[in-house]
């Protein structure tokens, strides 16, 4: 019997058998397990361990080393491409898992390695490593560990129409300031010597960043720069507020939530009737505390 015969027979046992895929979900999304535990304090270490050689690389080191480091990478690479296969598999709908942020940021973070193997040529090794740089995004998995990272998220997310809003009204303020700023400081010789010049200093002005070197040199000039100073401190504060806001909501909810009863993850949105991370129907905790009674 061949090879593929082999492989062909352990996927077929691995599909058709319920325990095993109910293990696996065990392992993979049981966070009140042992197992569960244990296999989430492992990937949270592998996850640091791959981010840190991926900082390593871009530093001079012996050749000896760095041979090491990518032995290493290849094997954090194997394990995370096998972790990506078994969420694939232990999720009812693998699709909405793949297309979701964290199944995206697994798909970003193991390509570049395959990538950097198939695609030999010399002239392609520095683009190659710009592609590897990307693995860097493993971090962010993280959050799926983090309570109160994944309300952040969330947080982000619902105020995320206001800050878009919020964020196109400076674009036209700062539009104006340097249009205007144009009219009484531009001329022959000046610093001042476009509109998008204008625009570029009015952003380092409203921030309070000032860098200094595009500064006003008539009295009206100097006046309005002050109105700017002064305006860029209310304006820095608003998008706070959005997030603040946005948070004392999740906080809100997260008081009411539901729970899956597939993965065992909790914090999903009162609205939801789907679980984000696999797929599974979902349920009131408060139902699920009647219905245990």
């Amino acid at each position: 019997m061949t090879l593929k015969d082999n492989i062909k027979r352990i996927w077929n046992f691995i599909s058709k058998n319920p325990y095993v895929k109910a293990k696996a979900n065990e392992i993979i999304f049981g966070t009140d397990t042992y197992l569960g535990r244990l296999f989430d304090v492992i990937l949270i270490w592998f996850i640091l361990l791959s981010v840190a050689i991926t900082i390593m690389e871009t530093v001079e080191m012996p050749d000896n080393f760095r041979h090491g480091l990518h032995i290493l990478e290849w094997i954090f690479t194997i394990f995370f491409t096998f972790e990506y296969i078994l969420r694939l598999y232990c999720s009812e709908r693998p699709s909405q898992y793949a297309f979701s942020v964290f199944g995206i940021i697994d798909i970003l973070s193991i390509l570049p390695t395959y990538l950097a193997f198939f695609i030999p040529q010399a002239h392609a090794i520095m683009v190659i490593r710009i592609f590897r740089v990307i693995r860097i995004f493993r971090i962010f998995k993280l959050f799926a560990f983090i309570k109160e990272g994944e309300m952040m998220l969330n947080a982000i997310k619902t105020g995320m129409h206001k800050t878009i809003i919020f964020a196109v009204f400076v674009l036209l303020l700062v539009t104006s300031i340097g249009a205007i700023m144009y009219l009484v400081e531009g001329g022959e010789g000046a610093t001042f010597s476009s509109i998008p010049e204008s625009i570029y200093w009015a952003v380092v002005t409203l921030t309070t960043v000032g860098y200094g070197d595009i500064t006003p040199v008539t009295p009206l000039g100097r006046f309005l720069t002050t109105i700017v100073m002064l305006l860029g401190y209310s304006i820095l504060s608003v998008p706070t507020g959005i997030f603040s806001l946005s948070l004392a909501k999740e906080k809100r909810k997260i008081s009411k939530t539901k729970v899956c009863l597939h993965c065992g993850s909790k914090g999903q949105d009162i609205d939801a009737i789907y679980c984000r991370h696999c797929g599974a129907l979902l349920i009131d905790e408060e139902k699920k505390g009647k219905d245990q009674i």
